[in-house]
């Protein structure tokens, strides 16, 4: 897949905020394929590979949210 390094920020903006309910910070385009995240350089594909896992992450605390809600209601019904 490929993606320029401006859409991989935004895709991780997004993805990052989203979980953590907070802009990140130190998010800078070096070229096409270069970024710097939080003062890591790396390539835009492995910032895709991050954005993967954050938004994994986030179905993962999703799921267990909903798991919780799910157990209080039944309790609650009986």
């Amino acid at each position: 897949m490929s993606t320029s390094a401006e859409q991989v920020i935004v895709q991780y903006k997004q993805a990052y905020q989203k979980l953590y309910d907070r802009t990140p910070q130190y998010l800078y385009v070096l070229d096409s394929e270069w970024v710097i995240v939080n003062g890591a350089r790396m390539r835009a594909t492995e910032l895709q590979y991050v954005v993967q896992r954050l938004n994994d992450e986030y179905k993962q605390v999703q799921a267990k949210r909903n798991s919780v809600v799910h157990r209080l209601i039944s309790w609650l019904k009986n």
